[in-house]
This record gives structure tokens, C-alpha cells and sequence, in this order.
């Protein structure tokens, strides 16, 4: 009797002093996702009026990489970070690839080519659905068929916000889509490879910028100089050095790959969808442009696909 009462006692101290695995939040994760589409939402909406402005694709990557590149060596030396150490440059060079100039003139360029409308919709559909399979086929995660379906939910929400536009077809918007679903997928490669190596969302963000700076900085001066900022307004050139540079450059950047870090690739994938939305809301007051009812019922749509995949990770979570 004795000797079952203190085995009964030595395995409770066990029990008590055994530690209890901690299920990870995805609060945070969810949050920076949010918040990288709210940024590329307005960055979506103010790279048009630059562009309506006199400005290309390669204009703003300058924008871009001379504000972004400057901050975060700025940040390096002030916190004595050197990301080299945790990132090799091979894969400084493939991120900077992905999520560097390329991307951003593939995803800009397309407007010279295609309405906004295709743009809005075809870049993060390409984006969600690309990290979606891709994360799938390479890094073999489940997908479910509540994701599924809300992912499908988000397409239709998609289609709907882009409207008639949407149906607009020519050689020259060939293109321009072309170049959207280019600048999509490399954002998809970007965010499976960075789950596969383990990479850290600051350490991505300065090897890109810097890199960006280094490479789009020397080309742009020498070839074209300053003289298109000279025609600009002070207000133009103000917002977009903010909007490219700070916001987009650095922040979404930070906050998505944050999301990729805790959610995974598959199920950060599910915030791209949210930037045409944030995108027809945030120009209203910039453009002037109204949706439609039919696009309202987009926004909603895309708020029901993303509620259901939202609670799908957090069910798989538990």
C-alpha cells in the first residue's frame, strides 16, 4: 500500500514539473498580414496615381530602393546586425531576385499595358494561388477543405471586384497580365523558399533593399539622371518616396515575411487577396472612383473566402 502510494506521489511531482508545450499564437501572424496588405493596398492605389503622374516602373523601384536601402543600413549600424551571418548569399542573391527590381517592374510595368482593374486582381490572385501550390507541392503542407473553399471564395470575390475591365482583352493587355502573373508568382517563390530556409523577415528585408539600392541606384542615375522628378510635384514626389520607400519597402515587407515565419507559406497566402480590396477603398478618396455595387459585393465576397480560411487555421491550431 505504501509503495502504490508513492509511486502515485513521484508521478505527480513528474507531472508537475513536466513542462507544457505551448500552442504558438497566430494572432500575430494575422496581424502582420493584415497590415502588409493594408500597405500594398495603398501602394497599389498611389503607384497608379504615379503613374498617371509621368512615372514607370522603373521610376518607383528608384523611389524605392534610394529610401529603403539607406533606412535599413541606417538600422544596421545603429544595432550592429549583419544578416550575412544568418543568410548566405546565394540566397540573397535568389530573394533579391524574387522580391527585388524584378518584381517591382514586372508589377508596376503592367500598367503601361493593362488597366489597374488587372492588376489589382491578377498580381495577389497569382500571388495566393502560386503560394498556395506551391507551398503544397514543395513543402508538402495540408491544405484542407475548408481552405480550399474559402480560397475558391476569394476568387469569385476577385473576379467580381474586377468587373467588366476584367473582360477587356488585347495584345497589348496580354502583356500587362503577363507581367502581373509574372511579378505574382515571384512573390509565391519568394515566400515557400523563405519558409524552407528558416529565413528571418528583417534579414530578408535588408539583404533586398540593400541590394535593390546597390544595383537599381547606379543603373537608374547613370542612364536617365533626375530630370523626371524635377517635372513633379513636391506632394507627388513626398508621398511616393513614403509610400515606396517606407511603407512598402520596408514595413510590408517586414510584416508579410513575419506572416510567412508563423503562419506558413500556404496560409499567409491568404492575404493577398485582401489588397484589391484595400486598394478600391483607400482610392476613393485619392481617384475619386466609386465601386460598384456589383465590386461591393467583391469586398464582401473576399471578407467571407478570408473569415473561412482564417478560421480554418485556427481550428488546425488547437
Amino acid at each position: 500500500m505504501f509503495h502504490v502510494q508513492a509511486t502515485k506521489t513521484e508521478m505527480n511531482s513528474v507531472l508537475l514539473e513536466c513542462p507544457v508545450k505551448k500552442v504558438p499564437s497566430l494572432g500575430p501572424g494575422i496581424i502582420a498580414g493584415l497590415t502588409a496588405s493594408l500597405i500594398w493596398g495603398a501602394y497599389l492605389s498611389l503607384s497608379r496615381v504615379g503613374v498617371t503622374a509621368g512615372l514607370d516602373g522603373f521610376d518607383i523601384a528608384f523611389l524605392r530602393y534610394i529610401v529603403a536601402g539607406p533606412l535599413v543600413l541606417l538600422f544596421l549600424l545603429i544595432v550592429r546586425r549583419n544578416p550575412l551571418k544568418r543568410i548566405s548569399l546565394s540566397q540573397a542573391a535568389v530573394v533579391s531576385f524574387l522580391l527585388g527590381p524584378p518584381f517591382v517592374l514586372l508589377g508596376v510595368g503592367g500598367y503601361i499595358y493593362a488597366p489597374l482593374a488587372h492588376g489589382a486582381v491578377i498580381v495577389p490572385a497569382s500571388m495566393m494561388l502560386g503560394g498556395f501550390l506551391l507551398a503544397r507541392i514543395f513543402l508538402s503542407e495540408q491544405l484542407g477543405l475548408q481552405r480550399i473553399f474559402g480560397t475558391l471564395i476569394k476568387l469569385i470575390g476577385l473576379a467580381l471586384i474586377a468587373g467588366p475591365a476584367a473582360m477587356t482583352s488585347s495584345f497589348d493587355i496580354f502583356i500587362g497580365d503577363t507581367f502581373f502573373f509574372m511579378a505574382g508568382m515571384l512573390w509565391a517563390g519568394f515566400s515557400v523558399l523563405q519558409q524552407h530556409w528558416k529565413l528571418n523577415a528583417l534579414d530578408v528585408t535588408t539583404v533586398v533593399s540593400v541590394i535593390g539600392l546597390l544595383t537599381v541606384g547606379p543603373i537608374y542615375l547613370s542612364s536617365r539622371g533626375v530630370d523626371v522628378f524635377a517635372a513633379q510635384s513636391a506632394h507627388i514626389l513626398v508621398t511616393q518616396l513614403i509610400v515606396q520607400g517606407v511603407l512598402s519597402g520596408v514595413i510590408a515587407m517586414i510584416a508579410f515575411a513575419k506572416s510567412v515565419q508563423i503562419l506558413g507559406a500556404a496560409q499567409a497566402a491568404m492575404f493577398p487577396a485582401l489588397v484589391p480590396v484595400f486598394a478600391l477603398i483607400i482610392g476613393v478618396p485619392l481617384t475619386g472612383e466609386i465601386p460598384s455595387v456589383i465590386q461591393w459585393s467583391g469586398l464582401a465576397t473576399v471578407g467571407v473566402g478570408l473569415t473561412i480560411v482564417v478560421m480554418s487555421a485556427l481550428k488546425s491550431n488547437r
